[in-house]
């Protein structure tokens, strides 16, 4: 009878074409057989036919609801199909008929890689890098300057917004994208006197200071106690080679003992 047949993995492994084309034969006369059904999965998956194997590994589950190999089937075809959820769903299934297979636990493993590396490809795509854009400063006696590297940046794509320690602004890209730049202020600004300008090549913004004094750096929190004053005599007569003296460090030590006519 055909129900006496017998279709080992050594066989199929052997030659999967021929083994698909008996399977096919002998289940047009056992369409119920759920052995056979798991075996011709098999056959599918070396022909890397898996949509077939997942069809034929889950009609035998149905017929055999106590058949560890029918999730061994599904489990291996689904993860080739890079369904990795369902495919760790059956091995997990198979698993809890079958814990002497350590396949199952191999097979699992995989499963929470792939599903590993899905989520955080998933998270990368969601949240792209924010766009970079260079800034730079430097300060005069009565400004402090930042300089925004953004090129070609619409007339109305930018947003500031200053407060006595804070600046706030939002430039929109030549890409289209919104960049957002915010500065925690060292010292104290004038709000209301200070602007920006949008150049071709960069966006320009001008803090107004409070108070004349050099800022040892752009942001941070300001000890009143150490503050180097200006010394507005020094500054006009230098002002034309250190005006921009927020960028470069002065040499105070030449400078002091210039002041006590060493």
């Amino acid at each position: 009878m055909a129900s006496k047949r017998s279709f080992p993995d050594s066989f199929i492994d052997e030659d999967p074409q021929k083994a698909l084309e008996a399977l096919n034969e002998a289940l047009q006369e056992d369409a119920d057989n759920a052995a056979w059904l798991c075996q011709r999965a098999f056959a599918h998956i070396l022909l890397k036919n898996y949509s077939s194997a997942v069809e034929d590994a889950k009609k035998a589950h149905q017929l055999n609801t106590s058949l560890p190999l029918a999730f061994m089937r599904t489990g291996i075809a689904e993860y080739y199909l890079n369904h990795f959820e369902s495919a760790h769903a059956a091995f997990t299934q198979g698993q809890q008929l079958d814990d002497s297979d350590k396949s199952y636990e191999i097979w699992i493993k995989r499963c929470e890689e792939m599903m590993g590396d899905q989520t955080q490809n998933c998270v990368d795509k969601q949240t792209p890098a924010a766009p970079l854009v260079k800034h730079d400063w430097y300060q005069t006696e009565s400004q402090v300057i930042v300089t925004l590297m953004a090129k070609n940046v619409p007339k109305d794509g930018v947003s500031v917004k200053f407060t006595e320690r804070e600046l706030n602004a939002i430039i929109q890209l030549a890409s289209g994208e919104d960049f957002i730049f915010h500065l925690d202020l060292l010292h104290p600004i004038n709000p209301e006197q200070s602007n920006f300008k949008i150049l071709s090549s960069k966006v320009e913004i001008k803090m107004k200071k409070t108070d004349v004094i050099r800022w040892e750096k752009l942001e941070g929190e300001g000890q009143e106690s150490h503050i180097k004053h200006f010394n507005p005599e020094w500054f006009s007569r230098y002002s034309g080679n250190l005006s921009l003296y927020g960028k470069y460090r002065t040499n105070t030590v030449k400078h002091r003992a210039k002041r006590n006519g060493k």
